[in-house]
């Protein structure tokens, strides 16, 4: 059996799956876009537990990537650090340390220094759950007696009303639920879970709304022609051919008899 080549997914085709997603596609339907398997969709979703990751910026005052090439230049023409801090106006202290952490003098690359800074600029935002033990325990005994996120933020604000630290929100119960990586409530807790995910997907991130499984401008059994009470069309026969019982009084199946009676 032949392999396919495994993709990887640009950041504009994962936002693309991710802005899919949002909207109530399926994950099958996604993955006939790149020609793939729902597999591949999931390893994209997985890892935020299904939930979108914010866009992550880089701060105003930290160094550019130009600016660090510049510095890459001033080093290799022997100029001082001093020198280069003039000329981007700059702090010598921050060129100082820029310098220092990425090779030193000798082995400063502009490129490699920028993608360091920016991993170790990495910042996660702890979870409210995870500073508060309270909250925490709470939470999880809640949820193993079969209440759900919001049933319980609900509670801890009335059981509560002057203590905000005691508040939660239950979009913060379901992402430390789906994001395991957070470590705050053990993944046992989703078996508890109404809906039995494996990752999160809002209610109102659906395409049920929209039509799909429905019948569309669907027409009553009253308004057939009085040509099909004839029979004379073989396609007017249709409606005799069904399996099961008949009526006794209007000689058509019981499928049809109780489908006008609905309408009358």
């Amino acid at each position: 059996m032949k392999q396919r080549r495994r993709i990887y997914y640009s950041s504009e085709q994962r936002s693309e799956i991710w802005d899919r997603w949002k909207q109530g596609e399926s994950m099958n339907s996604i993955g006939r876009l790149y020609d793939r398997g729902s597999s591949s969709i999931f390893s994209v979703l997985a890892p935020t537990g299904g939930i979108r990751p914010r866009v992550r910026k880089r701060s105003r005052l930290a160094l550019t990537l130009s600016e660090r090439e510049e510095i890459s230049r001033g080093l290799s023409r022997g100029l001082s650090l001093r020198a280069i801090a003039r000329q981007l106006e700059r702090s010598p202290s921050t060129i100082s340390r820029e310098v220092r952490r990425n090779g030193g003098c000798k082995f400063y690359r502009a490129t490699r220094s920028d993608q360091a800074a920016w991993e170790r600029a990495y910042r996660p935002k702890p979870c409210k759950l995870a500073g508060n033990g309270f909250l925490r325990r709470v939470v999880s005994g809640k949820l193993r007696q079969g209440w759900s996120p919001q049933q319980i933020a609900g509670w801890l604000k009335r059981s509560y009303p002057r203590n905000e630290h005691h508040y939660v929100s239950h979009e913060t119960i379901y992402r430390s639920l789906f994001i395991q990586a957070r470590g705050v409530l053990k993944k046992d807790l989703l078996d508890h879970l109404r809906a039995k995910r494996t990752i999160r997907r809002s209610r109102q991130s659906s395409l049920k709304g929209n039509g799909i499984g429905q019948i569309k401008d669907p027409v009553s059994i009253r308004e057939r022609p009085a040509s099909v009470e004839d029979r004379a069309v073989p396609g007017h026969w249709e409606g005799d051919l069904i399996g099961g019982l008949y009526c006794n009084t209007c000689g058509t199946s019981f499928t049809l008899c109780h489908a006008r009676q609905s309408e009358e």
